[in-house]
């Protein structure tokens, strides 16, 4: 069987190992693949896996050995999937794997808003405590997190480990999700003009729909408080930016910590590159080791299983 990884680079910029898929057929791994190379690299063979590279019904057409794609992510909008179907191909994606390192990463960026370490840290390599008269001082307001208010949008299993580690800060945890949702834990389902308007902290950890795209708009920030701070580990999209940009400059709300963009690599004019109070990150949440090696082993697992007879985590 001919394998072709397209864009192997952010899962494994060299610090795993293709064993697994390369022990099923002639793999070849390519860094990335451009949109004009992707029929060209994938001609002749039986199972591709892609993370960002489209396969949409022209490139699909084109590729008739083609019977598995492989969607190295849990989203798979880059397939699709009735032009699939048609073709007879069978489109897999990577499950839940990152639940724990995204959890994570929501509170990295909350942390930070609240604690700057950071700045703290770099202020005294400065010499600044050394030349202090005080013991102790702050260059930004410390805040505690016991008590205040987390309000979670989405609570599937990603929303459900942000609310596990917000209680164990000792925060009063609600949350927003498109259908009921019981719970064992001590969060409180609630609409989301509640969430909105109560929440000191806001954790978007909801999929992107048709229905939900630039929910996060002008209208709805209006409705939170001064002093709240969003945090997007989920899509970009979700938020209208300049909406967001023009909020956090006017000092509308406190901050924001961000994972994701609506566009990525963003655009040097993304209005929230210089936004005050905004920290982005490069889309790192789900990149931990961790995460990335049980991505690798799902991946893997996935084309085995399919050359079984037996395909797993099939979508569409």
């Amino acid at each position: 069987m001919k394998i072709v990884v397209l864009d192997g680079y952010t899962l494994n910029p060299g610090d795993l190992s293709w064993e697994g898929i390369n022990q099923q057929g002639e793999c070849t791994v390519y860094d990335r693949t451009s949109p004009d190379k992707t029929v060209e690299r994938c001609q002749g063979a039986q199972a591709v896996f892609t993370n960002k590279v489209v396969f949409n019904n022209e490139v699909i057409q084109q590729l008739p050995e083609l019977k598995f794609i492989g969607v190295l992510a849990t989203g798979y909008n880059v397939v699709d999937l009735a032009a699939a179907a048609r073709a007879g191909i069978v489109v897999t994606n990577i499950p839940a794997y990152s639940t724990a390192s995204v959890a994570q990463m929501v509170f990295s960026h909350i942390l930070n808003i609240v604690q700057n370490i950071s700045e703290h840290a770099a202020s005294v390599k400065r010499g600044e405590w050394a030349s202090s008269i005080d013991f102790s001082y702050h260059i930004t307001p410390q805040v505690e997190l016991a008590g205040k208010t987390l309000g979670i949008i989405g609570f599937g299993q990603i929303g459900q480990a942000v609310a596990q580690i917000g209680l164990a800060f000792g925060m009063n945890t609600i949350f927003q999700n498109r259908s009921k949702k019981e719970t064992p834990l001590n969060a409180r389902q609630v609409d989301l003009d509640t969430l909105l308007s109560t929440s000191d902290f806001i954790s978007i950890n909801c999929p992107q729909t048709d229905e939900n795209k630039g929910f996060i708009n002008k209208s709805a920030i209006e409705k939170m408080k001064a002093s709240a701070v969003l945090i997007n580990t989920g899509r970009g999209p979700l938020i209208n930016e300049q909406d967001l940009a023009d909020a956090l400059n006017n000092g509308r709300i406190a901050g924001a910590g961000l994972d994701v963009l609506s566009t990525e690599p963003p655009s040097p004019n993304n209005p929230l590159a210089k936004a005050k109070n905004c920290c982005i990150t490069p889309h790192i949440a789900w990149a931990t080791t961790d995460a990335r090696k049980r991505l690798m082993d799902i991946a893997s697992a996935n084309l085995k299983a399919f050359l079984n007879g037996q395909p797993q985590n099939v979508v569409g």
